[in-house]
């Protein structure tokens, strides 16, 4: 199993990072380069919560998002090709006096076949220096892109494929 945690000082609000975070249309890969628009389904969204499968390079995993907690949005893997167990994302925020916030974000993997255990061996051993990179990217992806606070409206993408 591979934990870790990644920290970034944003310009961006929680409201924003949310908003990016929860952006399921076209584009996602743009924000999130792990997250390859030709793995995108959306199962549901809702307010508070959403139900999605995404992936990139042979990986994917279907996650339950939920950010009914403004100061943090917790994705728990549901099904994947590689995780299983606790595997999942948590992104906690602490907003500052000054108008910027300090992002937490925790990765857990949990091999659940030999493609999940040696991907998590990896990580463990160099390959996380690839994770960081692509969560360095997506906070400045989010700040470039300036989101204005977010409906739930807004999330829905055009096209919503489900199971």
């Amino acid at each position: 199993m591979f934990k870790t945690t990644f920290r970034a000082h944003t310009t961006a609000t929680p409201e924003q990072y949310v908003a990016g975070l929860t952006d399921f249309g076209p584009g996602r890969a743009e924000l999130f380069g792990n997250s390859a628009d030709s793995y995108l389904k959306v199962h549901s969204v809702g307010t508070t919560e959403a139900d999605v499968t995404e992936g990139s390079g042979g990986v994917w995993e279907r996650l339950h998002y939920d950010w009914s907690d403004p100061n943090r949005v917790v994705l728990t893997t549901t099904d994947s090709n590689a995780w299983g167990g606790s595997s999942g994302h948590t992104y906690s925020f602490v907003r500052n006096a000054d108008g910027t916030t300090d992002i937490a974000y925790d990765v857990v993997r949990e091999g659940k076949n030999l493609k999940g255990r040696f991907l998590a061996f990896l990580f463990g051993h160099g390959g996380k220096s690839k994770l960081e990179k692509a969560f360095a990217g997506s906070v400045k992806a989010i700040e470039a892109r300036n989101y204005g606070s977010a409906t739930a409206d807004s999330r829905i993408p055009t096209m919503v494929t489900t199971s």
